[in-house]
């Protein structure tokens, strides 16, 4: 079964930093940058999170969330290491 996938060209501006960063993400994975660019924006378009993630981000943006929040990465790791 053969499936042809119809491309449109496309120019888009992007900032120069972030097309020196895509260009770098690309070669570290020996992908173009087309393809490279085109695999992000697919993953972002098509990625529906599950039921779990989303109750998650759900709780987090509620602000509900009974984490605790520290100031400081001492202050956390005093916390973690007073509770052994």
């Amino acid at each position: 079964m053969e499936t042809t996938v119809v491309r449109k060209p496309a120019s888009f501006r992007l900032r120069t930093d972030l097309l020196e960063r895509l260009k770098i993400n690309a070669a570290r994975e020996n992908r173009t940058l087309n393809n490279y660019v085109e695999s992000v924006l697919l993953d972002i378009v098509y990625h529906e999170p599950n039921n779990v993630t989303k109750a998650a981000i759900e709780e987090a943006m509620s602000g509900h969330n009974q984490n605790k929040v520290y100031s400081n990465v001492d202050e956390m790791f005093n916390d973690i290491l007073s509770e052994e």
